[in-house]
């Protein structure tokens, strides 16, 4: 059977352009499929998406770990989203012929390597002992929080004796976990304050929808508002009803949804017509759902595989 793992590489470097396809070169060196990749000046931060046989997505991640080591400093590094290190998270995602604990395998492979090059490495999701370790608790403070000394709540897992992050790489959250929908909302005609009173209002966190994270952010550089969210299951928590949600709360402080971005790929779930016309998403195209690309990726592996029937000895 053939095997598919994803990546989804997310770092700390979103305005030199330059640097950036070079590190989606450096990915693409490697005998895997690049799906996607975006960047985001306020953010300030690059998410790269991938599949491939582990083996080769293991390698392509560990690549783009040295590269990320070599080039992005987070001494100078200032964006609104969370960060603690140059690659600031690593999730690897089974898709096809794989188990969860094969992801949790790759991921504590790519972990070892990563903390073998000086930069400490957080495992979260499926890959923490015990699983299920969120990311919020371990970008809490950002990297100066750690930059200096890691608090006596919060050391890594490897190398264990580790005091500090890398002085300019930081460090690294590396996890296994399920396809999950990272999206982003935009809204106007309302303040900073209300986007993160309804961000506050939404998340599980605060006792809203199951598996949403979100935060309200003010993009200065685009003089934008945004609803920055992930939902970790969107079949069980539906996309629709966090949107309606959303969008209620801006209405009710007189705001307006501008329309809704997708991060990476999009699950089945965001498929249908009506759900992308009803989201407002920016960019819809049939190229962008995962299970597509999947498919087409298998079709083509299939393609360039014997027939066993054909094999006699």
């Amino acid at each position: 059977m053939i095997r598919v793992l994803e990546a989804v590489p997310n770092f700390s470097e979103g305005r030199d352009l330059e640097k950036i396809r070079a590190l989606v070169d450096t990915v693409a060196a490697h005998d895997v499929d690049l799906l996607d990749w975006s960047a985001d000046p306020d953010h300030h931060r690059s998410v790269l998406t991938y599949i491939g046989d582990p083996a080769d997505v293991e390698a392509a991640s560990l690549a783009a770990a040295r590269f990320a080591v070599d080039h992005i400093d987070l001494r100078t590094h200032r964006g609104v989203h969370p960060r603690v290190g140059a690659l600031d998270v690593l999730p690897f995602v089974p898709l096809h012929g794989l188990r969860m604990s094969d992801a949790v395998a790759s991921a504590h492979r790519v972990g070892q390597a990563i903390a073998d090059l000086g930069v400490p490495v957080f495992f979260y999701g499926h890959a923490s002992q015990p699983p299920g370790r969120g990311l919020a608790a371990l970008r809490r403070g950002g990297f100066e929080a750690i930059e200096a000394v890691f608090p006596e709540s919060l050391r890594p897992d490897l190398p264990p004796h580790a005091r500090s992050a890398h002085p300019t790489a930081g460090a690294t959250c590396v996890g296994a976990r399920e396809v999950l929908l990272a999206w982003n909302v935009f809204v106007s005609g309302i303040t900073v304050a209300d986007v993160r009173a309804i961000a506050s209002k939404i998340r599980e966190r605060d006792g809203g929808f199951v598996g949403l994270r979100a935060l309200g952010l003010n993009l200065e550089g685009r003089g934008r508002l945004q609803i920055s969210m992930n939902l970790e299951d969107p079949d069980r928590t539906s996309p629709l009803g966090v949107f309606a949600a959303i969008e209620a709360e801006v209405l009710a402080r007189g705001g307006k949804v501008e329309g809704t971005e997708v991060i990476g790929m999009m699950p089945d779930t965001l498929v249908l017509p009506a759900t992308a016309d009803r989201l407002q998403i920016l960019d819809p195209g049939s190229a962008r759902v995962l299970s597509r690309r999947v498919a087409q990726y298998l079709e083509a592996r299939t393609a360039g595989r014997p027939d066993i029937s054909d094999i006699t000895e």
